[in-house]
């Protein structure tokens, strides 16, 4: 069987690497690397390591999936030319290494087995340079696929894998839905190298004026400003539950369901009169008062045993997928008519499930 070993370079130059890794890639097999700029490599080059890299495959493509796939798919040829190789990664192998997850997917069927080497995470590193502590709280993200809703900002965040310019622009213009624009957050680079810097500054200069690389993080801190939690739904939840409960406000203790029904006239009617007269500010306003009504029936259900607001958003969510098997299932619907018959088709079909 062919192999291939996998292995990491650290986080930082070459005095930080194992000895046994230091060996791997000084010794008779084909070294393989996904990008030589790496401070160690500069290092293993002056003393002569013969090497490969996969630099070149990121000019060919517009996106990072298809680089990762082709580099999988050459180190698997190689494999199979050389019978043995070694493939060298930034950091280890098992954090935010995606060619690693591809050859992980595919070595059973290409007849490759992999064996895996460590090599020092950057993660060690950062929490020392930024003196965090990542039990309270931690999170890992990936910056080439970064989204809003996976952001906790009451955590200690780093974001990973800030490879250029274009790629901190993104990470900014995500970060900068949720946080205020001036929010303090660093960049980290090579941690616990000898060329490591660490850069304190404003979200809106993120992608200004700074130098980014293979190791290249942002650290976003936990927010402590709780008005900044304001547009999270977990905050507003908290808020309803503390106007509901002991030494909260009589009355909102005080409503049932059945109470509270003339307000959810009240409120929807208002929410419609904005939408005639076309003024969004006061639609803001009014959408925000039939979801507090929303936000008191699921408190008042669950206080009650019956059900919560969880139960409330699943529902919802089976019911738009299973109503729209044309977005989601690879149904065809060409016309808002045939989207009306198969809404009408799939509500009818819900009666029997």
């Amino acid at each position: 069987m062919k192999k291939m070993i996998v292995t990491g370079l650290g986080a930082g130059d070459i005095n930080q690497m194992p000895l046994g890794v230091y060996r791997l890639l000084k010794g008779p097999l084909p070294v393989f690397l996904r990008t030589r700029e790496h401070p160690a490599v500069r290092d293993l080059e002056r003393e002569g390591l013969r090497f490969s890299s996969f630099d070149g495959i990121y000019e060919k493509h517009p996106n990072f999936d298809d680089v990762y796939h082709e580099i999988a798919a050459t180190l698997f040829e190689h494999a199979e030319k050389h019978g043995e190789i070694v493939y060298a990664v930034p950091g280890h192998p098992f954090v935010g290494e995606k060619t690693v997850q591809l050859l992980l997917e595919k070595s059973g069927e290409r007849g490759v087995e992999l064996v895996f080497y460590g090599g020092g995470s950057f993660l060690d590193s950062l929490f020392q340079t930024l003196r965090i502590d990542p039990l309270e709280g931690f999170q890992l993200l990936d910056a080439t696929n970064l989204k809003r809703e996976d952001i906790q900002v009451t955590q200690h965040v780093v974001i990973a894998q800030v490879y250029d310019f274009y790629i901190a622009s993104e990470v900014k213009l995500t970060l900068m839905e949720i946080l205020p624009d001036d929010y303090d957050v660093y960049l980290v680079s090579e941690a616990g190298g000898s060329g490591e810097r660490l850069q304190k500054l404003k979200l809106y200069e993120l992608d200004r004026n700074f130098q980014t690389g293979n190791l290249t993080s942002v650290y976003v801190p936990p927010v402590k400003d709780e008005k900044i939690l304001y547009k999270q739904f977990d905050y507003l939840r908290r808020v309803v539950r503390t106007l509901r409960g002991p030494g909260g406000c009589p009355w909102d203790r005080k409503q049932t369901h059945e109470s509270l029904i003339p307000h959810l006239r009240e409120e929807t009617e208002e929410l419609i009169e904005a939408i005639r007269e076309k003024d969004e500010v006061h639609m803001v306003e009014e959408l925000g008062d039939v979801l507090l009504q929303v936000m008191h029936h699921s408190q008042i259900g669950e206080e009650q045993g019956y059900f919560t607001v969880d139960d409330v958003i699943e529902q919802l969510v089976k019911k738009l997928i299973f109503r729209h098997p044309h977005v989601f299932s690879g149904r065809e619907a060409k016309s808002v008519e045939d989207v009306k018959k198969i809404w009408q088709e799939m509500k009818e079909k819900e009666k029997d499930l």
